[in-house]
């Protein structure tokens, strides 16, 4: 199969370009390679995360059970990440941060084993509900790189350490997928779990044990709730997500509506819709620099809106179905820095906390996409569930304008 040489050397390409673009951008010292040791376990995270997604069928089949049901597996570990994540974080939030890293990581890899055993659908859930819980690594590792880089390189030392969850959709998710379909469905789950425990033995050897960041806590919580600089963008994280999700949740399924693939096609579909997402990291990054958050956020929810509504129209045109789905993973993609760069400069002291909150709200917006998708399917159609995104990118549209800080009273009179 051409599949399996075309994944590998793909691999090693990004892990090349990964390398070049930190010894770059980054300090000097053992700092880069400890965030890159951070985006490698992100990518077995997001890989292990959202995998299912591309095999749902096959474990729906498995399982005889509706695909509609098998995608709860989503929101399963969505919520779990959105509800029990943080109250890890807060629990941990006094223990050394290697320990709690290492806490999270051995909780991952129960629940993937779980997940790779499981004989029902209640066992698979279970297991994605402690895996949700152990996600709780990708916050502390923003944590730790917001207090271990200086100021001006804080933006950079984060997109290192989320574009590991990108690189997952490059690699991790459409070779699962393409394991999943040809091996059955538990092959690409043991396979995660073995990675997971990997990363559990590379930090365990690579962290130091002395490594200083703050941990979370609860003060002053709902005060910063109550700020329309932290609550709108919370709520747009939300709303996106959600748009997205009702999709991406069934992508598998979605495309074979559009266009009936073999197991390769479908593989090589996912990862350049990764590949995609991987560029949208990136561009986001430089949007955000050179035309400011909310003009960014502007343009890609328009874009992300647009190509929602045009993916029906793609059915039975494969380059017509790349071409949008590859713009609208830019767009989607690009959002994660101008969100994250907006709440920083909302609440700066309290950067680790918001971070938080928004991973709260993108797993709050997967498990409702996921909800929201499996029940609208059976009434509109695999290939019409993008529609069901388009009220949502309008509304998060919509609460740009509000929310700007205020220009002190004194400038206000003088301009006028």
């Amino acid at each position: 199969m051409p599949a399996a040489p075309a994944f590998s050397g793909l691999l090693c390409r990004m892990r090349g370009f990964l390398l070049r673009w930190a010894l770059v951008h980054l300090p000097d010292g053992s700092m880069p390679a400890l965030l890159l040791l951070f985006s490698a376990v992100n990518l077995v995270i997001g890989t292990a995360a959202f995998v299912v997604a591309g095999i749902v069928s096959v474990i729906a089949q498995s399982l005889g059970v509706s695909v509609a049901a098998a995608g709860q597996a989503t929101s399963a570990y969505a919520l779990a990440t959105a509800l029990l994540a943080p109250l890890l974080l807060v629990a941990t939030g006094r223990w050394p941060r290697k320990r709690a890293i290492q806490l999270a990581l051995a909780i991952f890899t129960v629940g993937n084993a779980i997940c790779a055993v499981a004989p029902d659908l209640p066992t698979l859930l279970a297991g994605r509900v402690v895996m949700g819980l152990g996600a709780v690594f990708t916050p502390i590792a923003a944590g730790i790189a917001i207090a271990t880089t200086e100021p001006a390189r804080r933006g950079r030392a984060l997109s290192v350490v989320f574009l590991g969850i990108s690189l997952s959709y490059v690699v991790g998710i459409p070779l699962g997928a393409w394991l999943g379909l040809r091996f059955g469905w538990r092959v690409p789950i043991s396979l995660v779990t073995l990675l997971s425990l990997a990363m559990l033995v590379l930090v365990t050897r690579k962290v130091p044990a002395d490594i200083e960041a703050p941990g979370a806590n609860l003060a002053g919580v709902t005060a910063l709730l109550g700020r329309p600089q932290v609550f709108l963008p919370l709520l747009l994280t939300l709303l996106y997500f959600v748009a997205i999700f009702c999709v991406f949740s069934y992508i598998g399924p979605v495309l074979q509506a559009l266009l009936p693939m073999s197991r390769e096609r479908l593989s090589l579909t996912l990862m350049l819709f990764g590949l995609s997402g991987v560029v949208g990291t990136l561009v986001g990054g430089w949007a955000n620099d050179h035309f400011g958050p909310r003009r960014a956020l502007a343009l890609q929810l328009a874009t992300l809106g647009t190509m929602m509504a045009l993916v029906p129209f793609t059915k039975g045109h494969y380059a017509a179905i790349v071409a949008v789905f590859v713009v609208w993973g830019v767009a989607g993609f690009g959002m994660m820095t101008p969100q994250q760069s907006r709440l920083a400069a909302a609440a700066p002291a309290q950067a680790p906390l918001l971070l938080s909150l928004n991973t709260s709200m993108l797993y709050f917006g997967t498990a409702l996409g996921a909800a929201v998708g499996g029940a609208a399917s059976s009434r509109i159609g695999f290939d019409h569930l993008s529609w069901l995104g388009v009220p949502l990118a309008v509304a998060g549209l919509a609460t740009l304008p509000f929310g700007r800080p205020r220009p002190p009273r004194a400038a206000s009179s003088m301009a006028s």
